[in-house]
């Protein structure tokens, strides 16, 4: 029973640890391009995303197809990065041991 108290206890901690890196991550920023900067995507350790910039001279009526594409490569490529940035704050947090349904 002593084990299992000790448990709960460090348990206990990992979570307060946990909840105060989610809202550190909710500050951080990641932003990604595509086009060669045409479109920039940023978003923020909770993969929400924060901002989009569209360059004027690719947001022609001629070629949608071409700046949603665009938007989304850039938006992607922005969570992508979020996620590793979480993952690595993660593994500092558990010393590298996965905790799959956490993140």
């Amino acid at each position: 029973m002593k084990n299992l108290g000790g448990l709960m206890k460090q348990a206990q901690k990992l979570q307060a640890k946990m909840a105060q890196m989610q809202e550190e991550l909710g500050h951080r920023t990641v932003s990604a391009q595509a086009g060669g900067g045409m479109v920039e995507a940023t978003v923020n350790g909770r993969q929400e995303l924060l901002a989009l910039r569209i360059d004027p001279e690719v947001a022609s009526p001629d070629d949608v197809d071409m700046l949603q594409d665009l938007i989304l490569a850039a938006v992607n490529e922005a969570l992508n990065r979020s996620r590793e940035m979480v993952a690595q704050e993660m593994s500092k947090l558990t010393g590298g041991m996965s905790l799959p349904g956490l993140f």
